[in-house]
């Protein structure tokens, strides 16, 4: 089981650790809510939890839960931007579905 960043996640994640002044890495998991069942979370993380499982991405780590990993194993996070759009993008192969609005997915 294990999630990865494309190089431009990297550089992005990077900097906001940078800015914040402090953090070990940045936590990808996944809560209950939206039209079609989960939402992805993202959040800076100073401490590792007992059930942590951490994935290495140069010098970066990227941090999961065992209940999230199950819904985004082999998932690729990667940071896009379009027009004046940019955000994170989760290429996770695991989605059956999505909602219209592209805030929720079911696995």
């Amino acid at each position: 089981m294990a999630i990865s960043m494309t190089t431009a996640a990297a550089e992005r994640v990077r900097s906001f650790l940078h800015n914040r002044g402090k953090g070990i890495g940045l936590r990808v998991g996944v809560k209950t809510t939206g039209c079609s069942g989960l939402a992805y979370v993202l959040e800076f993380v100073d401490t590792l939890n007992d059930d942590d499982q951490v994935f290495e991405h140069d010098d970066l780590k990227l941090i999961v839960d065992g209940k999230s990993l199950v819904y985004i194993d082999g998932t690729q996070l990667d940071f896009t931007k379009e027009g004046l759009n940019e955000g994170f993008k989760f290429n996770n192969p695991n989605v059956n579905g999505e909602c219209g609005c592209g805030e929720s997915f079911t696995v």
